[in-house]
């Protein structure tokens, strides 16, 4: 199973959480982004619809896939303050 990691980091005088290489926005306070970021966690384990999707890979190339709404991640939220 995938796990989806997020971290709360100092960001632009502020801080946010961080996905991977994605910063949220900028939160006056600690507590503000690590609610947000257990918001964010929480809301990315919740069964969607299945539909069919289309991205770009890192090459360039483009797929076609049917995304299955129940396949959710796992998610971590991660605090160092």
């Amino acid at each position: 199973m995938v796990m989806v990691r997020y971290e709360i980091v100092e960001h632009d005088g502020g801080w946010a959480y961080k996905v991977g290489n994605a910063l949220s926005e900028t939160f006056r306070s600690h507590d503000a982004a690590l609610k947000a970021a257990t918001a964010a966690a929480a809301r990315q384990t919740l069964a969607g619809a299945t539909d069919g999707i289309v991205y770009q890979d890192e090459n360039g190339q483009w797929h076609e896939e049917l995304a299955d709404g129940r396949d959710r991640p796992a998610t971590k939220v991660v605090d160092q303050p």
